[in-house]
């Protein structure tokens, strides 16, 4: 399995990024934001976008890698053609098996993820 995310699978364009937010449909967990738009691709792509004021740069790359990670690792449990914004909020810090319960959540109440 890959290491990393290949470049088709992460939306860097602000036109696509904001199409994500105008026909998404959002969902909400604590410290987290999960909008789920169609791509009409037989891939899925991610953007992981902290709030402005969300600590430091260390912290927003921190937590931008951690989502990436968790990511990587469940993304073959999910349906194809969709894009994936999540939006991070400042708070107390989480243990990654608590951040990943919290995102399978999102994803299930999304309805992409496939269970085994």
């Amino acid at each position: 399995m890959r290491k990393s995310l290949t470049k088709l699978e992460i939306v860097k364009k602000k036109p696509e990024i904001d199409r994500i937010f105008k026909v998404g449909k959002r969902y909400a967990g604590q410290q987290i934001r999960l909008v789920v738009a169609p791509n009409g691709l037989n891939i899925n792509r991610i953007v992981v976008i902290p709030v402005r004021h969300y600590g430091t740069s260390v912290q927003r790359n921190r937590i931008r890698r951690q989502i990436k990670e968790i990511w990587r690792l469940e993304k073959n449990r999910f349906a194809f053609g969709f894009d994936f914004a999540f939006v991070v909020y400042p708070g107390k810090d989480i243990e990654h098996a608590r951040q990943k319960q919290q995102l399978t959540e999102l994803f299930i109440k999304a309805g992409v993820y496939l269970s085994n």
